[in-house]
């Protein structure tokens, strides 16, 4: 997942996501095929950086930072 229902949209399209909905879910999410390091590479390419990254269970988080224009 690399998103939600209120991500930009443009940020989505560059990073090949599709929007899904889970049957029992009222809210939905970006989702792509590609692994984490494509993404990432992708995101660095538009200026973000990653700041930090966490591991739950099997779920791996990134938060990341983009200055200012």
């Amino acid at each position: 997942m690399v998103g939600d229902e209120y991500s930009d949209p443009d940020l989505m399209n560059h990073l090949g996501a599709r929007k899904t909905y889970v049957l029992g879910n009222n809210f939905s999410e970006y989702q792509v095929d590609d692994p984490p390091q494509v993404v990432l590479n992708k995101l660095e390419l538009i200026g973000y950086r990653v700041v930090c990254m966490t591991g739950v269970g099997q779920t791996l988080a990134w938060c990341l930072h983009k200055d200012a224009v």
